[in-house]
């Protein structure tokens, strides 16, 4: 356990800080581990990508990525100390719905699954379901659906990781509207860099509520080591290829 000597945290809406004591050899072998493992898995995966691309331009017109802002954390060095910055980065992923699909509808059930107003998420569902995800979205492409069950749209974030932007694990960044929302204790998920994966994606994926979900990339934060890494990152396909909590 962190005593108060090891941590010391400040939350406000253009910053979050966590003091912390020096991991370094951690995050190093951690950045390591990123570059090879993205590197190896863009090039496994680059003819399945390819595919993906042409199943984007051939069902709907517009671009094959999609970048968006998204709101992530940079670990900083202040004397002896380091802590955690949030910072904002552009989030690549392959475009899954239709061009210029209005975002207010997913604004609206952020801010309902953020409440845990249970009555508007089921409205904005149009359906009852377990899934904690609009899983009835209109502005959806065909290949998108498929894309979004296997979490194949997520594949582009491995340029994320060689940019140093993210993190193969990690909890997932945030939109910034999203971020907004947040309750004081949720930024405590903004301590450490966004993944492509992460324990709230191995053990819940979409089917926990919000609070649980931010609890879970806490525990992760907390307890962060090679080994738990390794384990999610092992864990991460069989859980895609289930497709629980995929909507």
């Amino acid at each position: 356990m962190q005593s108060e000597t090891d941590v010391i945290r400040r939350y406000d809406r253009d910053m979050v800080d966590l003091i912390e004591k020096d991991r370094s050899g951690y995050y190093i072998a951690k950045r390591i581990i990123d570059i090879v493992a993205a590197f190896i898995l863009l090039v496994i995966f680059l003819p399945l990508m390819s595919l993906i691309a042409l199943a984007i331009k051939l069902y709907s017109s517009g671009p094959i990525f999609f970048i968006q802002e998204r709101v992530g954390s940079k670990r900083q060095s202040r004397g002896k100390n380091t802590y955690w910055r949030k910072v904002a980065f552009p989030c690549c992923k392959f475009r899954t719905m239709h061009q210029n699909a209005d975002s207010s509808v997913h604004q609206a059930y952020i801010k309902a699954l953020i409440d845990n107003d249970q009555e508007q998420i089921q409205v904005l569902q149009g359906d009852t379901s377990s899934v904690h995800k609009l899983v009835n979205d209109s502005r959806i492409t065909r290949p998108g659906k498929l894309s979004r069950k296997l979490s194949l749209d997520e594949l582009p974030q491995l340029f994320n990781v060689l940019r140093g932007d993210m993190s193969l694990v990690g909890p997932r960044p945030a939109i910034p509207y999203e971020v907004e929302m947040y309750k004081p204790w949720h930024l405590q998920r903004l301590e450490a860099q966004p993944g492509v994966t992460g324990l709230q994606q191995v053990t819940s994926r979409s089917v926990a509520d919000f609070d649980e979900q931010v609890r879970l990339d806490i525990e992760y934060i907390n307890h962060q080591s090679l080994w738990l890494d390794i384990k999610i990152i092992l864990k991460t396909p069989l859980v895609i290829l289930s497709t629980r909590g995929a909507g």
